[in-house]
């Protein structure tokens, strides 16, 4: 007996120890995964450095540009990590897209923008942010553009971790402020320019928000509470994707293109119209198919609008490729002409193409491993999102880059996106409680929700209202103060 229960005490020390074995092997596990991101980040910011010093070759400030090569990849990756959720949150969040097809799409029409249409020139000085003159030497210079390209990618990495997509323009715009404030003084700094920035932090998204909530109430006014519904879907979806169509052409002809050749508002515009109606004439056919044998009821409507929205995604992120690869190589390039070309500070200089294909591949890097998060937030989190509603987004973000651009106002993607979701939502809101209003008069004797119940049930989520709102604001101060910082401490050190 003694036996027995010396055997079933043995065998439960055992069985208790394989248990801590097992979470502690599920422990590790689960931390392996977590800095399986961060470790293959890391590895891609060497491999970039790698690739810069096999191009400088035995250059006298080699190791510097080696260093900023890193800087710019890891801005690269924070590029990839936040801003790329506004143009593939609202199609992943509609469930037009899943979201490693969103990866996938976002992922080689970044690279492709960046490729293609990124840009054969860039205004080292941030377009005009700091007086050139100001900077004392190209050393000073170097040092200014380091500290900016670093201070920005630390900034739009700490917005990503908390849950908060930001402008990675304003980051950069911030870090050279700050640098090149701490170089050459606050005299230095353009404040005219900083002021039509900081406006556009209400322009962007207020603008996104009307226009994105003008085409919702459209759809629902024309489509949704029409009698028959499959019948008004035919007369208008076509007209609608002929609207994308038209606003994504003359999109990429001002921001996607532009740098492979220049084009006028006015030319755009017409090529938006061409590309518009031609759409228009093709869709009417291929509506009224693809609506044969749909029920008259909401659902049905939502598989017209999935096709066009994964196209709205798609080009939307060329167009975001081609033109915010610049916040990531446009520093680093200034330091490499600097580097090879003593005094250039200033100039209009050439990227080189391996500084192109680290800024491309970065961004993709970076929304392939920590992408997804911002993904879900900006297309489920904030508030419940369609493939219509989705398209208002989409639709709203191209057209309110032409009418900005037409008007001379600066915007923000990021902002515009994430405003268009905010005003899609707080659009449902309204209009719910204006139907419920009307149904409470017609309907006086039902039992209805009390207004303490509906407040716990409003449709778009406070939390994040104020969590964006804020990072937007500190964006610019807090990426500046960080930068001046850091070059100051890279002053000293280099003495």
């Amino acid at each position: 007996m003694a036996d027995k229960d010396l055997e079933a005490r043995h065998l439960e020390t055992l069985d208790r120890d394989l248990g801590r074995f097992s979470g502690l092997e599920l422990a590790t596990s689960r931390v392996a995964r977590r800095m399986a991101g961060p470790g293959i980040a890391f590895l891609f910011i060497v491999a970039a450095g790698l690739v810069a010093a096999l191009f400088l070759g035995g250059t006298g400030d080699g190791l510097i540009v080696v260093i900023a090569a890193g800087f710019g990849a890891y801005m690269a990756l924070n590029i990839g990590a936040n801003d790329v959720a506004n143009n593939m949150g609202p199609a992943v969040g509609a469930n037009a897209l899943t979201m490693t097809g969103a990866i996938v799409i976002a992922a080689i029409f970044e690279s492709a923008g960046a490729l293609i249409a990124g840009g054969d020139v860039v205004e080292t000085i941030s377009k005009g942010i700091i007086a050139p003159e100001g900077i004392a030497s190209s050393d000073v210079f170097i040092w200014a553009m380091m500290a900016a390209l670093l201070a920005s990618a630390l900034w739009v990495n700490l917005a990503t971790w908390i849950g908060a997509p930001v402008s990675t323009t304003h980051a950069v715009v911030g870090g050279v402020v700050g640098a090149g404030g701490a170089a050459a003084g606050l005299g230095a700094v353009n404040w005219a320019s900083l002021g039509t920035i900081a406006a556009s932090w209400v322009i962007s998204p207020v603008l996104g928000a009307m226009i994105a909530a003008g085409f919702l109430w459209f759809i629902k006014a024309r489509i949704i509470y029409q009698d028959d519904k499959i019948a008004a879907a035919r007369r208008w979806v076509p007209m609608l994707v002929g609207i994308m169509a038209g606003a994504f052409a003359a999109y990429l002809a001002l921001k996607g293109l532009n740098q492979l050749f220049h084009t006028p508002l006015g030319t755009a515009a017409l090529i938006g119209l061409c590309a518009g109606v031609a759409t228009w004439a093709v869709m009417i056919p291929v509506i009224r198919r693809q609506s044969e044998g749909l029920e008259n009821r909401n659902r049905s409507l939502k598989a017209l609008f999935n096709i066009p929205l994964v196209v709205s995604a798609a080009l939307l992120s060329f167009a975001h490729g081609a033109n915010d690869v610049a916040n990531a190589v446009g520093p680093l390039a200034a330091i490499v002409e600097t580097s090879r070309h003593d005094g250039t500070n200033g100039a209009v200089v050439a990227v080189p193409l391996w500084v192109m294909v680290i800024g491309a591949f970065g961004i993709s890097v970076g929304l392939f491993l920590f992408g997804p998060r911002l993904i879900r937030m900006v297309g489920s989190e904030i508030t419940k999102l369609n493939p219509m509603r989705a398209y208002c987004v989409a639709l709203s973000a191209a057209i309110t880059v032409i009418v900005a651009s037409w008007l001379g106002l600066p915007v923000s993607s990021t902002h515009i996106a994430v405003g268009a979701v905010f005003g899609v939502g707080f659009f449902r809101e309204w209009d719910t409680e204006r139907r419920l209003r009307k149904a409470r008069v017609d309907m006086p004797d039902r039992d209805w929700l009390s207004p303490e119940e509906r407040g716990r049930r409003k449709l778009v989520r406070r939390a994040h209202v104020s969590t964006i709102a804020a990072a937007w604001v500190v964006t610019v101060p807090a990426s500046a103060v960080m930068s001046a910082a850091i070059f100051l401490a890279i002053r000293a050190i280099a003495g």
